[in-house]
């Protein structure tokens, strides 16, 4: 048994989900270095053979996790792949240098992979060749389990008694060669990934809710890669204050025209011109280079050759005929927004009011966040459109319908049967 399961089978230590725990827990044990050091970096094919061979050989769960370099670079691609498996000990590598993993995706084939937010690792990782075909989501699990706090060094604090440093986080992960603290630090963060799953399944088995948890990862795993935004330009920081559709036009045209250099540089976009910029631009609709120089965030660091590539932007989505402006908002594809229901349709809005509450106070009896239990928007939707006779049936298929686990079913189904039924 290692360190890390020694100190989860202490109960004393433990934060269970749900309930706070009799005693107040010690303070936890800094965890400043990984078990073997910090591997060296895999940056070439050779060393990353080694790898390969390594965790094929290796047995049980593989722990996983990516570094990207949000708020630096353009797109969400990874810098840096940390794993550990017993058998193998911790690899880290550069994908950079091995842009190509999916040999080390196929050598894992059929392990479960243990990630900390599953969603937010497995599109990077998709890019570069891997592909779990299991897993086991330590934040999610905390979350069906109750835990008020679901961030990795939180749960591992709170479930296994240590602390990570969590200092480097945010850095520029594209930065090489990558400093040694970095490095021990990606290392830390798949340490006890393993020993964090085992403990957080025992949990769920003790609250009844291992079965629910095992549905959501697969539902994870087999999920396809999202769609493409439709008209990402419209996700702009502050896009609420312009109303008008010329001034959407500047918007779009200067989001496109951002985008395309910002992706041309590897560069995040928010580095090439900020969301606030983009608004004030719209609003103020510049006649003139100087003008637009006068706009906040189109100050004197700007070159002249980049403020001319902004207003001819401006001008562009100026000169665009009436039949090409965007239109305002985006296309309903659901149900209106809830403050709307009541005038619209106060019986929908009585089963929805009802619906939530019922929701709501069966969340807070299992321990978990309401939108874990069944999401609002498929809430809404079978309270907006419900079945014409709203039986147990009925409603299951529709909530399956939009995507509903079974265990989810299982639990709201009656709740939602209570509020579509009309009262005699």
């Amino acid at each position: 048994m290692t360190d890390a399961q020694e100190t989860a089978a202490d109960t004393s230590l433990r934060t269970t989900g749900g309930a706070p725990p009799d005693d107040v827990a010690p303070a936890p044990i800094p965890l400043l270095e990984p078990r073997e050091g910090i591997p060296p970096v895999v940056a070439s094919d050779d060393a990353l053979a080694g790898v390969i061979a390594a965790f094929a050989a290796g047995s049980g769960p593989v722990a996983v996790d990516a570094e990207r370099a949000s708020g630096y670079r353009y797109g969400q691609r990874a810098y840096l792949v940390q794993l550990r498996r017993d058998g193998a000990g911790s690899a880290l590598i550069d994908p950079v240098g091995c842009p190509d993993l999916s040999g080390l995706g196929e050598a894992l084939h059929g392990a479960e992979w243990i990630l900390h937010a599953a969603t937010q690792d497995l599109p990077c990782l998709r890019e570069i060749g891997m592909t779990p075909t299991g897993l086991f989501d330590t934040e999610l699990a905390g979350r069906l389990a109750g835990f008020p706090r679901v961030g990795l060094g939180a749960m591992v604090e709170s479930v296994l008694g240590y602390s990570l440093e969590k200092g480097h986080s945010a850095v520029d992960w594209s930065t090489r060669p990558l400093p040694d603290p970095w490095l021990r630090y990606a290392a830390l963060d798949v340490e006890l990934l393993i020993d964090l799953r085992d403990a957080l399944e025992e949990e769920l088995d003790r609250q009844g809710k291992l079965e629910w948890a095992q549905e959501e990862f697969a539902a994870i795993a087999a999920a396809p890669p999202a769609p493409p935004r439709q008209d990402p330009w419209r996700r702009t920081s502050g896009m609420h204050k312009v109303r008008r559709r010329r001034q959407m036009a500047v918007v779009r045209e200067l989001w496109n025209t951002r985008d395309q250099v910002a992706r041309r540089r590897d560069i995040s976009p928010g580095k090439v011109l900020g969301d606030a910029a983009i608004v004030e631009a719209a609003l103020a609709l510049p006649a003139s280079l100087q003008a637009l120089t006068a706009l906040p965030g189109f100050g004197h660091r700007m070159g002249r050759r980049q403020l001319e590539q902004w207003q001819a932007a401006v001008e562009r989505a100026k000169e665009l005929p009436d039949t090409e402006l965007p239109q305002p908002g985006q296309p309903l594809t659901g149900p209106p927004p809830p403050r709307a229901w009541a005038d619209k349709d106060p019986v929908a809005a009585a089963r929805l009011s009802a619906a939530r509450a019922a929701v709501s106070e069966l969340a807070e009896r299992l321990h978990m966040p309401q939108e874990n239990l069944i999401t609002p928007d498929t809430v809404r939707r079978v309270c907006w459109e419900p079945p014409k006779d709203p039986t147990p049936d009925a409603v299951e298929h529709a909530l399956a319908g939009y995507g509903a686990r079974h265990w989810q079913i299982e639990q709201v189904t009656p709740l939602l049967v209570d509020a579509l039924t009309p009262e005699t």
